[in-house]
């Protein structure tokens, strides 16, 4: 059995049944989506710092301009004052989702990550903004992800394209997947697909800091098809999280998934955005060396290298070029963190930031190096090279493998020299 015995089947046309993860920030670039997109699958973009990845894209100034406008602010604790502005929110959402979606030439679609977590101090009015602008700029799917609102469809249900763009929600538990139903069936606009995401994801983890090692993907992927058969409800349901082979996908596959979605395979191919040397890092990393904190300032625990510069950030916050993560009213536990540090430091002492971290920085500066749980078996992937680094394989030679390996085998890249 293999993934290319079954197809995705969304709004009538069929589909390969793999699922490309956004990994913000521009980990998920748009070369691989597009990658994913060729070859008939689904391929994510994350809008997380969107304003930040048009700039590195396109050079464009939206992080100079807000920085300029609130430069009084800098080094104020207060940060209730930094706003961003809708219009340029809305600006490089659809500049960037157009850039990527011109440039599709497969079968398949481009999805948006959008995570509600990012709250930049204005939480609805921004994220309705992230929204619509998203759907105006012709995005194929909505991943609503991260802190899921319950209000999200209410946000966008004006928009003339509410009921053609495909949206999905992820979810960690029945019971989160039944309150988001109970509020869609009130608007008649039930998700398009359900994206289960188990505790070996990377990244933000959607259970409790204390208990997130009790549950498995498995269990919780039966539990909600067998939620959607008591409802008789039929929206196709997609496992995420430590999905390594093409045989663990198509296990999931023959117990009634739709999909799989899948991420940390994808992370070091040459088309995703870490840079090389961390890339390398990904690749060389050991299981203890892989650890979940709660060190993000969303108060969710988060999987991450345990090398991750980030883990010592003692920079002051730039919430006025960035703030991606202020919460309304201007609130950051890393900013409560950073004053609290500096009121502690004695003269000529080293300034230590403890318990958090400055996600906004270290994510834009690839500083933040979150990863899945099966990161550590990233070198059964790919070839080791004579100059002692590790070859990095195409999106494309990734997806293959997911799509047509048998027998827990994996296909590694074709060999290169150094």
């Amino acid at each position: 059995m293999k993934v290319d015995n079954f197809r995705l089947k969304l709004g009538g046309k069929e589909y390969v049944p793999i699922i490309v993860g956004g990994m913000g920030v521009n980990i998920s670039t748009t070369e691989l989506a597009l990658a994913a997109e060729k070859l008939g699958g689904i391929g994510h973009i994350s809008d997380a710092e969107a304003g930040y990845v048009c700039d590195s894209i396109f050079n464009t100034a939206f992080v100079s301009t807000k920085r300029k406008r609130y430069l009084d602010n800098i080094g104020n604790p207060d940060k209730s004052a930094v706003q961003f502005d809708l219009g340029e929110v809305a600006e490089a959402q659809k500049k960037y989702i157009e850039h990527t979606v011109s440039k599709k030439s497969g079968n398949g679609m481009i999805f948006l990550n959008c995570m509600e977590k990012l709250t930049m101090n204005n939480s609805i009015e921004t994220f309705q903004t992230r929204l619509n602008a998203a759907m105006d700029a012709g995005i194929d799917g909505i991943t609503l992800a991260a802190g899921l609102n319950l209000r999200s469809l209410d946000l966008i249900k004006d928009n003339p394209r509410f009921r053609d763009v495909k949206i999905g929600i992820i979810i960690s538990s029945t019971r989160a997947l039944s309150i988001f139903l109970k509020r869609a069936l009130r608007i008649e606009r039930l998700p398009d697909y359900i994206i289960v995401e188990g505790p070996l994801a990377g990244g933000h983890l959607g259970f409790g800091p204390d208990d997130w090692h009790t549950y498995d993907l498995k269990t919780i992927f039966l539990e909600v098809l067998e939620l959607l058969r008591k409802e008789n409800l039929d929206i196709p349901v997609i496992p995420a999280g430590g999905i390594f082979t093409g045989t663990d996908a198509a296990e999931y596959l023959s117990t009634g998934a739709a999909a799989v979605q899948v991420a940390t395979r994808f992370a070091i191919t040459k088309e995703a955005g870490l840079p090389y040397a961390v890339k390398q890092e990904y690749i060389n990393a050991k299981e203890e060396e892989i650890v979940v904190n709660m060190a993000s300032t969303t108060g969710y625990p988060m999987r991450m290298l345990l090398s991750s510069p980030t883990l010592r950030y003692a920079i002051r916050p730039n919430c006025e070029g960035l703030g991606y993560l202020l919460e309304n009213g201007g609130k950051c536990t890393y900013i409560d963190a950073y004053y609290a540090a500096m009121a502690e430091k004695k003269p000529g002492g080293q300034l230590t930031v403890k318990e958090k971290t400055c996600l906004c920085t270290g994510m834009a500066n690839y500083d933040c190096w979150t990863c899945g749980h099966t990161t550590y078996r990233l070198k059964e992937t790919t070839n080791l090279l004579p100059n002692g680094k590790w070859q990095l394989p195409k999106a494309e030679e990734v997806f293959l493998d997911y799509q047509f390996s048998t027998d827990q085998a994996i296909m590694l890249p074709s060999p290169e020299s150094c």
